[in-house]
């Protein structure tokens, strides 16, 4: 049994690299096919065998809250259309697990939507799901990448972070740690930086929207200072984390999508329809037809 039992989610962003829709649809919630990105992930975590979830919202976005509340008026409706099958969809969302909504009133950086979660953590070890990572696992999807993460942690009781090697040309996006050694799938982290320059990055391994931490690390967010941008970083708590404490990189197996790019987005929309059997047909003809 998982010693990890809660999860954060933080979904208070203001998305602005997907204007105008996000104006009124949060980047969390569009869809890919017929399911919401966020959706996806609470349905990793539940997988993974978590089912306290803490969804970190603003007050501005209302949808995100109606999606994963019971709505007896729709299922009453598709029961007297005789859509059984859509009732017990809509059913399962809001019954798959415990959810919590936790509000972040200003966006002030994921440190500082991650520090929001402390009370519904209550003392406890935790994990973190970053709504803009949507990662499958096609190979073996018995074993998504939080649950490789969290049994990672049952064996060291220390923070993990889940990374992904990135071409040498995408380091200054992301956070990239430095590692002991590269033998294994676990690694231990030295020190993390944030997007650094090409000179600068010490690896091509890629922390990629997965974290298993341990309860301290809410000790050291409150240490941050705020960088330039007048928010409060997460991987700088991080860094003081691991000064103290043993850190590891687990390296998982599965595609990460960047559902907070264009790109990324169209491209797990593609590739999710083409992994699914009433549509890959229909969608791998219409590709070949545009002999590209």
């Amino acid at each position: 049994m998982n010693k990890i039992k809660k999860v954060l989610i933080p979904c208070a962003g203001l998305g602005t690299r997907f204007l105008p829709s996000t104006k009124s649809l949060p980047k969390e919630m569009f869809p890919i096919i017929d399911k919401p990105n966020l959706q996806y992930i609470v349905e990793e975590a539940t997988k993974s065998g978590i089912n306290d979830i803490g969804i970190i919202v603003s007050e501005a976005k209302p949808i995100i809250v109606n999606h994963f509340s019971r709505d007896e008026k729709l299922e009453d409706l598709l029961l007297k259309a005789n859509k059984q099958k859509e009732k017990e969809l809509i059913e399962a969302i809001g019954s798959m697990a415990k959810i919590t909504f936790i509000y972040q009133k200003e966006p002030l950086g994921l440190g500082h939507a991650i520090l929001q979660g402390e009370e519904f953590i209550n003392g406890e070890d935790f994990a973190i799901m970053l709504g803009d990572d949507l990662i499958i696992n096609y190979d073996d999807p018995s074993l998504p990448a939080l649950k490789q993460l969290v049994d990672a942690y049952d064996k060291t009781s220390s923070s993990i972070l889940g990374v992904q090697e990135v071409p040498l040309s995408n380091v200054s996006k992301y956070g990239i740690v430095d590692i002991k050694d590269d033998v294994s799938p676990l690694m231990e982290v030295k020190k993390t930086i944030e997007k650094p320059s090409l000179e600068e990055a010490p690896s091509l391994y890629a922390v990629l929207g997965r974290y298993v931490l341990t309860n301290n690390i809410f000790s050291y967010l409150k240490k941050v200072k705020k960088g330039k941008n007048g928010e409060i970083g997460l991987t700088e708590a991080i860094d003081m984390l691991l000064k103290d404490n043993k850190v590891y990189a687990y390296r998982f197996e599965g595609k990460r999508y960047d559902i907070g790019s264009k790109a990324g987005y169209v491209e797990a929309f593609i590739d999710l329809a083409l992994s699914r059997d009433d549509l890959k047909g229909e969608i791998s003809q219409y590709i070949k037809s545009l002999k590209l």
